[in-house]
């Protein structure tokens, strides 16, 4: 059993610890929520027992599709023992329909399918806020070669595709999602980060209704018993 030792860093919705194995690290999942980088700031009870059981469930159906992920187990209901990865300042989006900013872009409704999955890349730096880049730009700040941008490019479309037909099996459009991968110790790409309705978009095939974390973003309501519907759905 590793032990916990200092914290290393803490985020928005996760706080992360070393342990006594150089190569594993504890992530803690907190009921704390923002948006609108960090101007918007709120509790969601019980969000962190939702995200890590979502997320260890979700990193299983990934394993078993034969993508790599940083998930070892789960130690409780909010800690995860997971890789300890060399994170890339880079995060991918998956997008099927049409919400949120890619909406706004191209002056879609939201709602609107869109006529393929399209995958688009931003730069991990809040104090720039985020801005999408290309290929070319991600090169320009070395963040990785365009090879390694190719497998991330790939992956990011496979687990799109995996997790898709995973949601629509249990009711749910899997409307976009936001992904994250670094390096482990033997220099593989590996997804890390989370998978949850703070991460993604889910949308109720049925009626449309909105699963996820745009109903605290929106001032929606129901935005704990969105988090443990989705958690029923996932974990079912």
């Amino acid at each position: 059993m590793v032990q916990q030792m200092e914290q290393m860093y803490e985020g928005k919705a996760k706080i992360v610890y070393k342990t006594d194995d150089p190569n594993l690290l504890i992530q803690h999942f907190k009921d704390s929520a923002t948006a609108f980088d960090g101007k918007k700031k709120g509790e969601i009870k019980e969000k962190g027992v939702a995200n890590a059981a979502i997320a260890a469930t979700l990193f299983g159906v990934l394993e078993a599709a034969g993508i790599k992920t940083h998930f070892h187990e789960m130690l409780n209901d909010r800690d995860m023992l997971i890789d300890n990865l060399k994170m890339i300042q880079l995060e991918a989006v998956a997008r099927n329909i049409a919400a949120g900013s890619l909406a706004k872009r191209l002056g879609y409704e939201e709602g609107v399918v869109l006529k393929k999955p399209v995958v688009e890349f931003y730069y991990k730096r809040d104090d720039l806020g985020d801005p999408i880049i290309t290929c070319q730009h991600v090169q320009e700040l070395g963040l990785v070669n365009e090879d390694e941008f190719k497998t991330i490019r790939d992956l990011s479309f496979k687990v799109n595709d995996v997790l898709g037909r995973f949601f629509n099996e249990r009711g749910l459009d899997l409307i976009d999602m936001k992904l994250e991968f670094g390096w482990d110790k033997d220099g593989q790409l590996v997804l890390g980060d989370e998978i949850s309705p703070d991460t993604c978009r889910f949308w109720d095939t049925a009626t449309g209704e909105k699963l996820d974390k745009d109903r605290f973003r929106r001032d929606l309501g129901g935005v704990e018993e969105a988090y443990v519907e989705v958690l029923r759905r996932v974990t079912a």
